[in-house]
């Protein structure tokens, strides 16, 4: 069956200390996986819609591990590489609502950073209606971003609609590294949702600019966690966050990432689009890993109908 929706990047075997204890004083750790474009991937599925995740993984028990949870979210993976000489990479991280989070990355030479070009075919995204990346790949190696302009080509090719998240983790690289491997993809996407911070560290200034130059839809999410979607369509739409309480934040941007992209392939507008991401990601920082609270589409509509009566309402402007 055709997918409506392919992904394809890094998945890792996240093991996630104890809640509130500092990485290095935790004792017990709760096994799940980690990955921007399978946080999208799970978010969306859940939602109801026919997802695939193209990627790599070790053939070791972290990527037999990644798979299955993969499948048990209800993702296709049936395209998966199994690669006999590389590891499956690991994330180790704290979990507290108020400080930093504590990351390590054990990736280093991961079977997901020999993503190159020719493992990406026409069959895999052929009916899909969206294609979703990240700038993450394009950052692991020189095969992975040879790839990432392979997966938008076919993206291209299939006639599905393409939705870029540049997602900078400075692990990764500098911002100058940034800025010459991850903004050249912006003006390619049709679809393109960052932080403030990243359009100014990827050299946007005036994300508004892009419209026209490749992308119709344009989403800045601010610092003070409100978020603006701009089209050459329709005014600005604003959308507030939700007031609830945070037990870990990490994960919000893919969570907020599925609820949006959920309302296009619905045919929505902005500003429901915007609403329904903002929920899904309210509904996920309160409960811990990156995928636990994820909605199905039952529970984002109650959570969409307990939120709208509570007085938040997206603002057109």
């Amino acid at each position: 069956m055709s997918p409506d929706v392919v992904v394809c990047g890094e998945t890792m075997l996240l093991m996630l200390a104890e809640p509130g204890v500092p990485l290095e004083h935790a004792v017990s750790f709760r096994r799940s996986i980690a990955g921007a474009e399978s946080n999208v991937a799970a978010g969306l599925a859940r939602l109801g819609h026919s997802v695939r995740w193209l990627g790599r993984v070790g053939d070791d028990p972290a990527g037999r591990a990644v798979l299955a949870q993969l499948r048990a979210h209800g993702v296709d993976s049936s395209y998966a590489v199994t690669d006999p000489e590389a590891p499956t990479g690991v994330l180790m991280r704290d979990s507290h609502p108020a400080r930093a989070i504590d990351v390590q990355y054990l990736r280093a030479g991961s079977a997901a950073s020999r993503l190159s070009p020719h493992e990406l075919q026409p069959r895999m995204f052929q009916g899909a209606r969206l294609v979703h990346i990240t700038g993450i790949t394009p950052m692991l190696s020189d095969s992975a971003n040879r790839a990432t302009w392979r997966l938008v080509e076919l993206a291209r090719a299939a006639g599905a609609v393409l939705s870029f998240d540049p997602n900078i983790r400075h692990k990764l690289g500098t911002p100058a590294r940034w800025r010459e491997v991850v903004t050249p993809l912006l003006s390619r996407a049709d679809v393109v949702m960052a932080g403030e911070d990243e359009w100014e560290l990827l050299g946007v200034p005036d994300p508004a600019a892009l419209l026209g130059t490749g992308p119709r839809t344009i989403v800045v999410k601010h610092r003070d966690k409100s978020a603006t979607c701009l089209t050459s369509e329709a005014e600005a739409a604003v959308q507030p966050a939700f007031d609830v309480p945070v037990s870990d934040p990490v994960g919000a941007g893919d969570a907020f990432a599925a609820g949006f992209l959920s309302g296009l392939l619905h045919g929505h507008g902005p500003d429901q689009c915007l609403r329904q991401a903002a929920v899904v990601a309210a509904l996920v920082v309160q409960c811990p890993t990156d995928t636990d609270g994820l909605p199905n589409q039952a529970g984002l509509d109650r959570a969409l109908a307990g939120f709208t009566d509570a007085g938040s309402e997206t603002v057109i402007r």
